[in-house]
């Protein structure tokens, strides 16, 4: 199995290398063995993770700029193929935030997180999986060694209020993953997604300090080892999967399940097609706050309307899901 797991001879890149996840995910590719093209903004963080990985013993070299930036995604493919001769691990991790309620977002609010994450993720993807697809034709279409793990957020699920835009970019890799991995298939390329808990810079106001003399359920190192799993030719048979993971924890989520399906002729339709009477008739049973004046009243109010996924409500379930506790989980 050691072999299965080792990325010796493997090229990686990994955006917003800079800090704390990308940080822990690149450190744990190069200690797998892993050659790394490290991007980030210009900066010394980057430069000094770079410079940590090459302190002990590890291949790494430095791509700065702007992941939206289509330039770049050109820059860090030509950085892996000419400083390590190919491309074979793309991790996307590069992220902003911009919160506010979906009332008061401005557009450049939407505009750049849309374009950090969601962009930043298409334009690395879109150039690799190029990139390999020709690779396939060259060996006589053969499958060629391509891993891509994305970094999406159970924001995207569970409607975190002030984060909109976050939330959106993050079901857009959802579902980009999802995609890349039924198209790319047959060139070798194994695209899969993780919705990491991590306390980083970007999320130390959510998630507040680390708990004293004990380890930290949400370190960004706890997160590594996956990533690195995902990379290596042990995960030849893992596709599409979009995982939740912290800590000593992994899970991965289930594509989407019908909740209830209605059939017009069981709701008054003469021939079993949907009216406006049956649809009154079907929907009214299932959401009754929305059902008459007194259900539009508690709407109005606040009161009763159902809003399907709901963050905070998934966190009691927490720690006997996915072990977290309650308390600090977000």
């Amino acid at each position: 199995m050691a072999d299965r797991l080792t990325l010796d001879g493997k090229t990686a890149i990994v955006t917003g290398a800079g800090h704390g996840l990308g940080r822990a995910e690149a450190i744990g590719l190069a200690s797998a063995g892993a050659r790394l093209v490290l991007n980030d903004l210009a900066g010394p963080a980057v430069r000094a993770v770079a410079d940590e990985i090459t302190a002990s013993g590890g291949q790494a070299v430095i791509c700065e700029g702007d992941i939206g930036e289509w330039s770049t995604g050109e820059a860090l493919l030509a950085a892996a193929l000419g400083s390590f001769g190919g491309l074979d691990i793309v991790v996307n991790n590069a992220g902003v935030l911009r919160d506010r309620m979906v009332f008061t977002m401005s557009e450049q609010e939407w505009d750049l997180v849309l374009r950090v994450h969601l962009r930043g993720h298409f334009i690395t993807t879109r150039l690799a999986t190029g990139y390999w697809r020709e690779a396939s034709k060259r060996a006589g279409g053969q499958a060629v060694y391509a891993r891509i793990i994305n970094t999406s957020s159970e924001a995207f699920l569970l409607g975190s209020p002030g984060q909109p835009n976050y939330a959106a970019a993050k079901a857009g890799i959802v579902a980009l993953t999802v995609t890349t991995a039924r198209s790319c298939a047959r060139y070798g390329v194994r695209a899969n997604a993780i919705c990491p808990r991590a306390r980083t810079d970007m999320t130390a106001e959510l998630m507040g300090p680390p708990p004293a003399g004990a380890v930290d359920p949400l370190a960004p190192q706890h997160v590594a080892p996956l990533v690195a799993y995902l990379a290596s030719p042990a995960a030849a048979g893992i596709n599409g999967e979009v995982f939740v993971v912290h800590g000593g924890v992994a899970a991965v989520l289930e594509p989407p399940r019908l909740r209830v399906t209605f059939q017009a002729a069981e709701h008054g339709s003469a021939d079993g097609m949907w009216t406006p009477e049956s649809i009154a008739a079907a929907l009214g049973t299932a959401f009754p706050a929305h059902a008459g004046a007194a259900g539009a009243d508690a709407v109005e109010a606040g009161l009763g309307a159902h809003a399907g996924f709901a963050c905070e409500a998934t966190l009691a379930l927490a720690s006997e899901t996915i072990g977290f506790p309650a308390d600090g989980a977000r």
